[in-house]
């Protein structure tokens, strides 16, 4: 048991997810608010299947087991809805039928109330990702890293408890995925999020400090 099964942050007590009789991972974890836990290795390991029972959306060919406690509440019974963690994959996955700002609007919460409120938060949200003003843009017309910025605000906008990185930075080219990595790491502390990254790339790991665990093929 942990000693670190308090009351604030990710903690993962046990986990342990199988396909068929094979182990994939078996962990026992902790990540403070505002910390970064990667885990690391090839495709095929496990990495973003570790992501997918942690958030709720483990494929039925899997088998997981094991604490998943957020903030002290044990969430690993709960459905995907409600335990609140904001994902960020290889794409943006912006709905390309509504603008910046429409992407933005689906993510606040219905108990924000009031048009005003809610385009204000997602202003605010634009603006502290480096993209004010562009909320009236059809999310075709931006670059890939405007996209990754879009997609780090409309998570951000969700109210998550945890941030889940599903090697959000491998589809950027060398100075977007730098840029992007520093932003990324610095709303989580800022927002004191508990954040666990997946990734084969070392350069993920270096830029996300924290600790690393290393899981094979």
């Amino acid at each position: 048991m942990l000693d670190s099964l308090r009351e604030k942050g990710l903690v993962l007590d046990g986990v342990c997810i199988r396909l068929g009789g094979r182990v994939l991972v078996s962990l026992t974890r902790a990540v403070a608010p505002g910390e970064v836990l990667t885990v690391m290795g090839p495709s095929g390991a496990g990495k973003s299947t570790l992501l997918a029972y942690i958030g709720g959306f483990l494929d039925r060919a899997f088998t997981g087991e094991g604490r998943v406690l957020i903030d002290g509440e044990d969430i690993a019974g709960q459905p995907a809805e409600t335990r609140r963690a904001g994902i960020l994959f290889q794409d943006p996955l912006l709905f390309p039928h509504m603008s910046v700002a429409g992407n933005l609007l689906f993510a606040i919460p219905e108990a924000v109330t009031g048009r005003d409120e809610r385009r204000a938060r997602a202003e605010e949200a634009l603006a502290g990702v480096g993209l004010a003003g562009m909320g009236g843009r059809d999310p075709a017309t931006l670059s890939g890293g405007q996209r990754a910025r879009v997609a780090l605000a409309r998570v951000l906008l969700s109210g998550p408890r945890m941030l889940l990185l599903d090697e959000p930075f491998s589809k950027l080219d060398q100075e977007l995925r730098q840029q992007t990595r520093e932003l990324v790491f610095a709303k989580a502390r800022e927002s004191r999020l508990p954040v666990l990254l997946v990734t084969h790339d070392p350069a993920d790991a270096k830029a996300a400090g924290g600790d690393v665990i290393t899981i094979e093929a």
